[in-house]
């Protein structure tokens, strides 16, 4: 072992520029790859808590609806029946992806009306009478809501169905393309630094080619020989790992503790849990990127 020790130190310092290079490389690109796991993460928790919440709103017509740009099913002058009303329930009830329905009267409308703009000028500008009672619609898969916006909006007396997969459907496109774009930079990077590995790997087996050759003579086996670039490959490997996980445990505690988490209350936030499994994920990637291409370099040029 003394000679491996020894041979790998002579390595590294024979190619110390090469392997700082290596180092800075794949610092980059598991910095960008631990963030991008982040990302995934935060998103992902996002879109889980909203699209656990959303709810489909059936609007019901009322005596103005039939004359607005969405009067829907309405007919002129005339609010939903008692008969399309419960005939609205029990479509939606007997729907297979819904998992329960509400419905809230002009009357329950208009009180929570009262208490949203309990403060403002416009508390006085509607009555009972101009409220929309509708339907509480709760999905049993929130992904599943094509098919009951389809048939709530084709039923009599339905004036609108509202739908915030409308909303946050664009919102999440954005956040996925982001996260997406993150992660194939990262890929790209993690390529790049495997491809320099492999080029030092193979420039360092090239210069020490006459002791290979004479190791190889003497009956040494190949993993003896090819040990000590695997461990120059592993000690920039670690090297990394160290300095891109306290560049993605900063980040976490800059931007998302001391930032984002005071900021903005509203949205479920990753925990310190989330950002180790990053770095766990990130110090797996590392040693990948040391091992995979040594090897494969070692077995290509060390032929002798």
């Amino acid at each position: 072992m003394r000679h491996t020790f020894r041979e790998t130190w002579s390595g590294l310092k024979r190619n110390a520029s090469m392997t700082i290079a290596v180092i800075v490389t794949m610092t980059v690109s598991l910095t960008l790859f631990g963030l991008s796991v982040m990302t995934f993460q935060e998103v992902d928790r996002v879109k889980g808590r909203w699209y656990d919440k959303i709810e489909i709103s059936v609007f019901l017509c009322t005596r103005d609806s039939a004359g607005t740009s969405q009067s829907g099913n309405c007919e002129p002058g005339q609010d939903t029946s008692d008969v399309q009303r419960e005939n609205i329930r029990t479509r939606l009830e007997q729907n297979p992806d819904v998992h329960e329905v509400f419905y809230e009267s002009k009357q329950e409308a208009y009180e929570d009306y009262q208490r949203t703009y309990a403060d403002s000028p416009l508390l006085d500008s509607l009555t009972v009478d101009q409220m929309q009672d509708s339907f509480r619609v709760k999905l049993k898969d929130p992904e599943n809501y094509q098919g009951v916006v389809a048939e709530a909006s084709s039923l009599p007396g339905v004036q609108n169905v509202l739908d915030l997969h409308q909303v946050l459907d664009p919102v999440f496109s954005v956040l996925n393309g982001l996260k997406w774009g993150t992660m194939g930079m990262a890929v790209l990077l993690l390529v790049a630094a495997m491809l320099q590995i492999g080029n030092t790997i193979r420039m360092s087996a090239f210069t020490r080619r006459r002791e290979l050759g004479i190791m190889r003579l003497v009956g040494a086996s190949n993993v003896y020989i090819m040990l000590p670039f695997l461990l120059e490959a592993l000690f920039a490997g670690v090297v990394s790992t160290i300095l891109s996980g306290l560049a993605v445990l900063g980040s976490y505690e800059f931007l998302i503790e001391r930032n984002a988490k005071v900021s903005i209350k509203a949205l479920p936030w990753i925990t310190w849990g989330d950002a180790w499994i990053a770095v766990g994920l990130v110090a797996i990637v590392a040693v990948v990127l040391s091992i995979v291409p040594t090897l494969i370099t070692t077995r290509r040029y060390l032929r002798v």
